[in-house]
């Protein structure tokens, strides 16, 4: 009897192997787990403003990248205004995302939309703009500090290092603003014939670009150069300015948007530093992949820049 069980298990044992049955659950197969290579992620992507074509550019470069990784995007569009941001993120939050790409309006009002993500467990990535709050995995950016350096060289060199300037700065109390304006002052404000003689915000808009530089210029007819935050704000300026017949005037730009690239190649702006923000959209999404997938980055992911002149 004994030979006999050993038999019948030897001959159940030669079935398995034969016929390749294994322990493992029906349907699970190796590597099958919660890796994000092998499901489909849903992001959640809220932008400061579409009205910036900028950030267009940058959307659609994330949401293009999503795509081609057959992955989910949810976008949000805050209008500059950092309660409806609050709102938006809120929203996604309820649709479940598997993460939250933030590029936010205002630097310190959006840290409790990132401490409200960072409750409900779901990674905080910020895209272009910081968070001065909250738990975030990782920025993804120009640098900014760099760039208002290239700006400030490059006017530098085409003043000779003598002249009047203006700054136009960004949205208050967005990280952009303060970065770029640092870059910039790091380099001009050790340049002793170089004076900053206005120094006013136009919010990144072209609108109020042109409107501020349009007052500026009623206090001051002697301007040698314009330094914007932002390509809209110098577009603005640079009409102010014409419409003065102020053709002499070195204006800089940031973000290198067709509009002003164009208008650097006409010879009318002199130079913008270039941001890929297209790039910076495709790699904010990219880089959250890898986080879900569990990998270590660093808190700064860069996106390098250009001077186009």
């Amino acid at each position: 009897m004994k030979k006999y069980v050993k038999l019948m298990g030897l001959v159940v044992l030669v079935m398995m192997l034969v016929t390749g049955c294994s322990l493992d659950q029906p349907g699970k197969s190796e590597g099958d787990g919660d890796n994000t290579k092998n499901k489909d992620i849903k992001i959640g992507l809220s932008i400061s403003t579409l009205n910036n074509p900028f950030f267009v550019t940058l959307r659609d470069g994330a949401e293009k990248a999503a795509k081609d990784a057959g992955h989910h995007i949810v976008t949000a569009d805050s209008q500059d205004d950092p309660s409806k941001q609050m709102s938006d993120i809120e929203d996604m939050l309820q649709q479940n995302i598997d993460i939250l790409l933030v590029n936010p309006t205002d630097s310190e009002a959006v840290a409790s939309a990132v401490q409200m993500a960072n409750d409900e467990d779901i990674p905080v990535i910020t895209v272009d703009r910081s968070s001065d709050g909250g738990e975030v995995v990782t920025h993804i950016a120009s640098d900014n500090v760099e760039g208002g350096e290239m700006a400030a060289k490059f006017i530098s060199e085409r003043l000779k290092d003598k002249g009047n300037v203006v700054e136009l700065e960004g949205v208050s109390g967005a990280s952009a603003t303060r970065e770029r304006g640092k870059g910039f002052h790091n380099v001009i404000d050790k340049k002793k014939d170089i004076k900053i003689i206005a120094s006013q915000s136009g919010d990144f808009d072209r609108t109020k670009g042109l409107s501020v530089m349009e007052n500026i210029i009623q206090s001051h007819k002697d301007i040698d150069a314009v330094f914007a935050q932002n390509d809209e704000m110098a577009l603005g300026a640079y009409e102010a300015l014409q419409a003065q017949g102020m053709d002499d005037v070195v204006v800089v730009g940031f973000d290198a948007t067709d509009d002003a690239v164009k208008s650097v190649k006409e010879g009318d702006m002199a130079a913008t530093i270039a941001q890929q923000p297209d790039l910076i959209g495709k790699q904010a999404v990219e880089t959250a992949a890898k986080v879900l997938d569990g990998e270590k980055l660093d808190d700064f992911v860069p996106v390098e820049l250009k001077l186009i002149k």
